[in-house]
């Protein structure tokens, strides 16, 4: 029988749902209502808020753009635009909700689900959530099915991913997908002005219910220091990401701080350069002093990493860590470029201390910081020896092993350390079949440690999201998975 609002709502009385009660509370006095809420975020987007890139999770955190299914705060799958579904080996065939729109005011279709799902299938590059993953989909009447190459336990909490986002077909022209009008969410996305701001209003046919607030005004401040004197300025409601830096400068009830599935990671190059060999990897692994980074860059607003998984990742305390450490050869007059980027406001600091600790080791370091659009390219073809980034490592399943794979299998999508072993490769192919539960965890552990021994990446620290409301915001949502951000219950007092 499909899952109906009340379900939904028992779910939600029972562990913090992604908000669910607070999105279907029928109670509300209306508050605020007319208020608009103005948004500072961190990153501008980067590809015309095409759901199939990492814009996906600005349409998300505005509410606008939504998926079949979501997540609850353990990473169980739950219906949303999908109210059931059905595994029949490598076949799911997902029961699709009637009373749904599009923004455009054209009906929520099996037909649409197939539509968006097959674009983002047979897109180049593919979102990273369906790496390693081939799959069709075909409608019948009010259900699609979603078959794979083979049977994957995963395939609900693959598409809870914000770039597998419904849209209208108006989204898609031409090989581009412009989300301005065509999505089903609590807010309708009516402008964008390039990576300067976007424009939401208020759905008032939302199919969950009441939406609070009158609309989203939103701005892009990549400059940390600017996005937090917002705040202090009343020129903002709610500010994504504050600096470590600012938020002693705020007052304690403006900022939550929550531990987050983000670990700052320094990925080396295994391919090419003076860290293709496995013991110049272990000396700088040697080398780095990552507690030192946790308690004076980030004011100890920040956990220091044992492995690539951090403590939003309970059951990740169980693991071995390395078991086969390579031997680490002298480093002395051993050159390397190490590239970062400027949009985290700490990375360029963290990369100086780390030019310092390698360069008390013996090696010679050369720095280059710039911002994240002109260095991504460079990066994912391995023209650096090292790279420094904070990376989110369930962000888009709930699961590490979509990271993992991206980041870490031969054919992964984001190998920044041009990262190839046939052990990690098996390793990572056991975790991906093994249905959800202690089984696929242990298994991810098992991955996670032959990634480890083999120095692909060097984790130093875990973040935790700090998040700035003005004292009039209302129930604005603090995701650890950064999926959220503004809900239809957020609004002005």
């Amino acid at each position: 029988m499909p899952v109906s609002r009340r379900s939904l709502l028992a779910a939600a009385s029972a562990v913090p749902v992604l908000g669910l009660a607070a999105c279907f509370s029928e109670g509300s006095d209306g508050a605020g209502a007319s208020g608009r809420l103005r948004v500072a975020h961190m990153l501008p987007p980067r590809s015309g808020l095409s759901p199939l890139t990492d814009d996906a999770f600005k349409l998300s955190r505005w509410a606008t753009a939504e998926t079949l299914v979501v997540l609850d705060a353990d990473g169980n799958a739950l219906p949303w635009l999908a109210t059931e579904w059905v595994q029949d080996g490598p076949a799911w065939t997902f029961t699709l909700r009637e009373d749904v729109a599009f923004h455009d005011g054209t009906a929520f279709t099996a037909e649409a689900v197939v539509n968006s799902l097959t674009v983002a299938a047979q897109a180049a590059p593919k979102p990273r959530i369906l790496d390693g993953v081939e799959l069709t989909v075909t409608a019948d009447g009010n259900t699609v099915t979603v078959t794979t190459g083979e049977a994957d336990p995963l395939l609900p909490h693959r598409l809870s991913s914000p770039q597998l986002s419904i849209l209208a077909a108006k989204a898609y022209r031409d090989g581009i997908v412009d989300p301005v009008g065509a999505g089903t969410g609590a807010f309708v996305l009516t402008a964008v002005d390039g990576t300067v701001s976007a424009t939401l209003d208020r759905n008032d046919d939302w199919w969950g219910g009441e939406v609070l607030a009158a609309g989203i005004d939103a701005s892009f401040v990549p400059d940390g220091t600017a996005r937090a004197g917002k705040l202090r300025a009343g020129e903002a409601d709610i500010v994504e990401s504050i600096p470590v830096s600012q938020a002693s400068l705020l007052e304690p009830d403006q900022i939550t701080e929550v531990p987050m599935p983000r670990t700052c990671t320094l990925y080396l190059n295994c391919s090419a350069g003076p860290f293709s060999d496995p013991a110049v990897r272990a000396a700088a692994r040697e080398a780095i002093d990552a507690a030192s980074i946790v308690d004076g860059v980030y004011d100890g607003r920040a956990d220091l990493a044992e492995g690539l998984l951090g403590p939003a990742i309970p059951w990740a305390a169980e693991r071995a860590g390395r078991t086969e450490p390579a031997t680490a050869a002298p480093a002395t007059g051993t050159a390397i470029t190490l590239g970062t980027f400027t949009d985290r406001a700490e990375l360029p600091e963290v990369a100086q201390v780390l030019q310092q600790q390698l360069q008390d080791a013996g090696f010679t370091v050369e720095l280059d910081i710039r911002e994240y659009a002109n260095i991504e390219a460079d990066a994912l073809d391995g023209a650096f020896d090292a790279f420094l980034l904070s990376r989110a490592t369930v962000l888009d399943s709930g699961d590490p092993v979509a990271y993992m794979y991206s980041d870490f299998a031969s054919d992964g999508s984001f190998n920044l350390s041009q990262f190839a072993d046939d052990g990690v490769d098996a390793a990572l192919d056991t975790a991906a079949a093994t249905e959800p539960g202690d089984e696929r965890r242990t298994a991810v552990l098992a991955a996670e440690t032959a990634i480890l021994n083999a120095d692909a990446a060097i984790p130093l620290l875990h973040e935790r999201v700090i998040q700035g409301d003005a004292a009039g915001v209302t129930d604005s949502r603090k995701d650890p998975r950064e999926r959220e951000l503004v809900g239809p219950e957020t609004r002005l007092a």
